[in-house]
């Protein structure tokens, strides 16, 4: 059975660590669904989550590799991580712009910027209610949507 999976990577912030490690994935067939990087407070380091999906032997293969990676400091890969992504939708100022404004609400998102030609509606939620606000707002023919990609934290 597959299974989506938030693995989080902290690594020496170095060159070519990224490439290695997107190697992995490519070099054995696993998929990546999203990647995000960005340096630690000790910016020697950097984290790297990692969003991927497999069946139980597969995504321990992967844990196991990465692991193996001389950049590599520590793969924390938990059920019970917080996931955030962030979105930005560009919309045509001609659709309904309060009903925009309120279904942005809803999703945790608001109207970030504004002029003669679009409106820009940024959100930061769970991926899975992004997914939902992607959705809502199809029907104002958005002319650009981009993603951030999921960044997590354990919990505890």
């Amino acid at each position: 059975m597959k299974k989506r999976r938030v693995i989080s990577v902290s690594v020496l912030n170095e060159h070519s660590v990224l490439a290695r490690i997107s190697g992995l994935f490519a070099g054995r067939g696993y998929n990546i669904e999203s990647l995000t990087v960005a340096p630690m407070q000790d910016e020697s380091l950097s984290k790297i989550t990692i969003v991927t999906s497999g069946d139980e032997k597969v995504l321990e293969q992967i844990v196991k590799q990465l692991n193996k990676l001389i950049p590599v400091l520590s793969v924390i890969e938990d059920d019970n991580m917080l996931e955030k992504e962030t979105i930005l939708i560009k919309i045509p100022i001609s659709e309904a712009l309060a009903d925009i404004e309120v279904i942005s609400r809803a999703y945790n998102g608001k109207i970030a910027n504004a002029n003669e030609k679009y409106i820009i509606v940024v959100a930061t939620d769970k991926p899975s209610r992004i997914d939902s606000l992607v959705g809502a707002l199809k029907k104002f023919k958005p002319k650009e949507i981009v993603r951030s990609g999921v960044v997590a934290i354990e919990r505890f």
